[in-house]
């Protein structure tokens, strides 16, 4: 081949969003790839029309990224993918270009190109997001304390991030949406493949959010992948239930690699589910006991007061004691009421729907 342009398209030269794209879909071109191609030359679009010998001096790239850059069958996909992203009402973001999140610029490795299905929030450098992780097996009292810390930050204005997996996830999600807040889903396969199936109907309120081109199943792979996008597009991550070797404490790291602020709740010795968090106590993450923990740490505020139905006294006491999970003693010593008087108190709170009792312990839904 002579030293003439690599890209030769049929109709007009790809403009900066579609050369990344390209980018993107053409094989043994990642992330870190990507970006220097596009520091290299500039922008995606010159390094689409660079010669061959100025593709070898762009640092971190072998022969055979050098040789796979301009395979037409990469720009027939990606106009292809534009077109289905516009009939599905799916937005692609581009790095570089408006729109793309600022926060992602925490990462080594930033997506080229982001696909989202919904109204992204506003997430500058440091947003003010929360990622809420845990185990897909989550424990009665781990989903419920799930439920009240999410929808605590939903009513304080935090958009809540999670990865739409079972348990931890699902709870996160559906308790902010609940909440009238906003929460975004990062997927571990494409915006129109959503997985597990049973959270089609969750996900339809959501934002999503993923890297991956449409049709692209979950995949194994793909999950710590999707880790590291929670991590960035959070101010900081609660741990909630997790093992010690689990995608939970992974997306802990990539938040501590981001600069990014570590949370995790206790749980009860003995259980595999806390002992993640335990660790992450250990190593110096910021103890959570409830939505007050994370706001105070980050310097955004108090949990706003949630309008109550007119109470008798009782109820509103022991209402007003439950700031995070606690047992039937810890809430007889923080309101001082006779047991039977407290034990009417819950179970008239109870039929309100406005607490529940999970694991010997009680929380505020």
């Amino acid at each position: 081949m002579t030293s003439a342009s690599l890209f030769d398209p049929p109709t007009s030269p790809p403009d900066e969003a579609l050369a990344l794209l390209i980018l993107r879909l053409t094989p043994q071109l990642g992330p870190r790839r990507i970006e220097a191609l596009r520091q290299h030359f500039g922008g995606a679009a010159a390094a689409l029309s660079a010669t061959r010998a100025a593709l070898r001096e762009v640092p971190g790239l072998d022969s055979r990224s050098v040789a796979a850059i301009g395979d037409p069958k990469a720009e027939t996909l990606a106009r292809a993918e534009q077109s289905r992203a516009a009939e599905l009402g799916v937005t692609l973001l581009y790095r570089g270009l408006p729109g793309y999140p600022p926060a992602l610029d925490a990462l080594s490795d930033p997506p080229a190109v982001l696909w989202v299905k919904g109204e992204l929030p506003d997430l500058p450098t440091v947003p003010r997001a929360i990622g809420i992780v845990g185990t897909r097996a989550a424990s009665p009292h781990g989903a419920a304390f799930t439920r009240m810390l999410a929808a605590d930050l939903a009513r304080a204005g935090v958009v809540v991030v999670s990865g739409l997996a079972r348990g931890i996830d699902t709870a996160a999600h559906g308790a902010a949406v609940e909440a009238d807040g906003t929460s975004i889903g990062v997927l571990g396969s494409a915006v129109d493949v959503i997985y597990p199936s049973e959270n089609k109907a969750l996900a339809s309120r959501l934002t999503l959010l993923s890297e991956s081109p449409l049709g692209t199943g979950p995949a194994q792979h793909l999950f710590p992948i999707r880790n590291r996008l929670i991590a960035a597009l959070s101010a900081g991550t609660v741990v909630v239930e997790g093992e010690r070797k689990s995608g939970s404490l992974i997306t802990a790291t990539h938040a501590l690699e981001c600069g990014r602020t570590v949370f995790a709740v206790p749980g009860r010795a003995g259980d595999p589910r806390a002992a993640g968090p335990h660790q992450l106590l250990r190593d110096g993450a910021v103890l959570t006991e409830g939505a007050h923990d994370i706001l105070q740490e980050l310097g955004w505020g108090r949990v706003p007061a949630q309008p109550l139905p007119d109470l008798p006294p009782e109820q509103a006491r022991v209402l007003a004691a439950l700031r995070g999970p606690v047992t039937l003693d810890d809430l007889q010593g923080q309101t001082g009421l006779p047991l039977a008087e407290l034990q009417t108190a819950l179970v008239m709170l109870q039929l309100l729907g406005l607490v529940e009792e999970t694991g010997g312990r009680w929380v505020r839904r």
